[in-house]
């Protein structure tokens, strides 16, 4: 039995702790609980995206779980509803863009005070459009308006970050948006876009195919050439306020290291768990030699 007296609280007969010390107790144990499922959080990895994250076994929570803040959906639309799959082949009930991304997401960010991971940096979703855009974003900009609580919006070519930005790719065009002064998603560009005069907030995304324009595959050092076109893309769209990103792509570390070494954004990979690995490893050797 336990009773208050003097200002003290006796958990059993002649045991007494006073109150306030009691108090401390509980306070500094809430904290050390707190403390304990921050810990269960990945840290947010800006510096990778999830290609094809529809794939893994848990679409975006596997992502989640190793600290993606980029993940990519493919989507074809089936009887009025956008269903994420490779291919239309692909394609099951149920497994819409709404469930599998939209829905959960903003569930996280609710329950992050306004981020997806908490305190955590923005957050990316890339929607890759498989058939004809102009049926394709009809859907879309209707579905996302749904959402405009948690996305980035785009009012009058300015934007007005949020926790999540939509960027769509595949088969779109800049069309698209005609006529629309506020839109919940921007375009993924090309490098042609580089010598466009479109803003970076229409663009704001550069992803090139890195085999039809790199000879590298990996294996030994990058070729001079290679390693100059690189640096130059990756200025050039810097400079215009534009991220970049290479798809198909050799998906190993030594590929990683390069487009660290170089400034690339946004490294493309399937495997979560390596890369994962990969940029912890690379930021905490950064922390401990930053002037190298």
């Amino acid at each position: 039995m336990t009773f208050e007296t003097n200002g003290a609280v006796e958990l059993r007969r002649g045991f007494r702790i006073p109150a306030l010390t009691l108090l401390f107790l509980f306070l500094f144990l809430f904290l050390f609980l707190t403390f304990l499922l921050a810990q269960t959080e990945p840290v947010p990895l800006t510096r990778v995206h999830a290609h094809n994250d529809y794939e893994h076994t848990r679409p975006l929570l596997d992502a989640l779980d190793h600290g993606f803040c980029s993940v990519e959906a493919d989507v074809h639309l089936v009887n009025g509803q956008l269903l994420v799959a490779h291919s239309r082949l692909q394609v099951k009930a149920g497994r819409t863009l709404e469930a599998l991304y939209l829905d959960p997401l903003r569930e996280r960010v609710k329950k992050n005070g306004g981020h997806v991971y908490p305190a955590g940096p923005e957050f990316t979703l890339l929607v890759e459009f498989k058939g004809d855009w102009k049926t394709s974003y009809a859907v879309l900009r209707d579905m996302l308006k749904q959402y405009a609580d948690v996305l980035t919006a785009f009012r009058e070519g300015a934007k007005q970050t949020n926790a999540i930005t939509v960027i769509i790719t595949g088969q779109r065009a800049k069309e698209m948006f005609a006529g629309e002064s506020l839109r919940y998603a921007a375009l993924d560009g090309d490098p042609a876009d580089l010598d466009s005069q479109s803003p970076a907030s229409l663009v704001p995304w550069i992803s090139c195919d890195w085999a039809s324009n790199f000879k590298w595959r990996g294996s030994g050092p990058m070729p001079a050439a290679d390693r100059s076109k690189l640096k130059e893309i990756v200025a050039k769209a810097h400079q215009q306020g534009r991220r970049v990103r290479f798809w198909g792509a050799p998906d190993q570390p030594v590929f990683w290291q390069e487009m660290l070494a170089n400034n690339v954004d946004l490294i493309n990979t399937d495997d979560l768990e390596r890369a994962q690995k990969f940029l912890l490893s690379a930021q905490a050797r950064h922390v401990e030699a930053p002037n190298e």
